[in-house]
């Protein structure tokens, strides 16, 4: 049978686009639930990555963070379509070693935020330039090759650290935690109204929208969890980071069972 009766075929031709569809996507589909486990992800990996440096020694916390990291990312790198527990294990191992790389910038080679963050804005500008200039797309919509994959995940990492740095950034100026929230939770309706007045293409917006999620869910994390001296209510690292995971966990299972996020693809 010649390939032109095949794709003349209706039910043929349905099943090749369904199967070159779940050849490319493997990233899911951005509704409500992927910026709700966007955010909890952030602030999971914020506390996680706190109490793994408290609890173990610093040096061995980033050892396993970036262990942890490589094992996911290759786990994600080796699948042929977007697995939803494969692929938030990935997000949440990004945002442990993410949050892990902008705090040894400042705490142990002494950076100051206020030179971290244009520093994180450079490596998310270069890792931005380089994969347009591959693939000529920054869209999640697009992540069909090897290349514009390592880029994608090249950006989320960089996301997560300048979100990192941005977020440590306001509750140092004394905006603390639950003022850096409030302040995140207002920016990122900026790139939503200016996306929908036609201003804002969805791409640039959508980046804009994803690095903020950082510190939006770092600061609320914080402030769940750090003492009340420091402007938190004191529920602690270890119980905030445990109530966090439970929620992704939750959300990432009803998406796997629903597929409610790759309905769209």
């Amino acid at each position: 049978m010649s390939t032109e009766h095949v794709l003349d075929h209706p039910d043929n031709l349905a099943v090749t686009h369904a199967h070159v569809r779940r050849m490319a996507n493997k990233v899911p589909e951005v509704t409500v639930y992927f910026w709700i486990i966007k955010v909890l992800t952030t602030g999971m990996g914020e506390t996680a990555s706190d109490f793994l440096a408290k609890a173990l020694n610093p040096v061995l916390a980033v050892g396993l963070g970036g262990f942890g990291l490589a094992v996911s990312l290759v786990i994600q790198f080796s699948v042929r379509r977007y697995v939803a527990w494969i692929y938030w294990t990935g997000i949440v191992m990004v945002s442990v070693f993410g949050t892990m790389a902008a705090d040894v910038l400042h705490v142990v080679l002494g950076v100051p935020y206020a030179i971290s963050t244009p520093l994180f804005m450079i490596v998310l500008a270069a890792v931005f330039a380089l994969w347009y200039a591959s693939e000529r797309t920054l869209s999640i919509h697009s992540i069909r090759t090897r290349r514009s994959e390592f880029g994608y995940w090249a950006a989320v990492l960089a996301t997560f650290a300048l979100g990192t740095a941005a977020g440590d950034l306001t509750a140092s100026i004394g905006l603390r935690y639950l003022g850096s929230a409030v302040l995140f939770a207002v920016a990122i309706c900026v790139p939503a109204v200016l996306h929908r007045s036609g201003t804002l293409g969805a791409v640039t917006a959508f980046w804009i929208a994803y690095v903020i999620t950082r510190p939006l869910g770092a600061s609320l994390a914080d402030w769940m969890a750090l003492p009340r001296g420091r402007g938190g209510l004191a529920m602690g690292l270890g119980p905030v980071t445990l109530s966090w995971t439970v929620a992704i966990l939750g959300f990432v299972a009803y998406l796997a069972v629903s597929k409610r996020d790759t309905q769209a693809g």
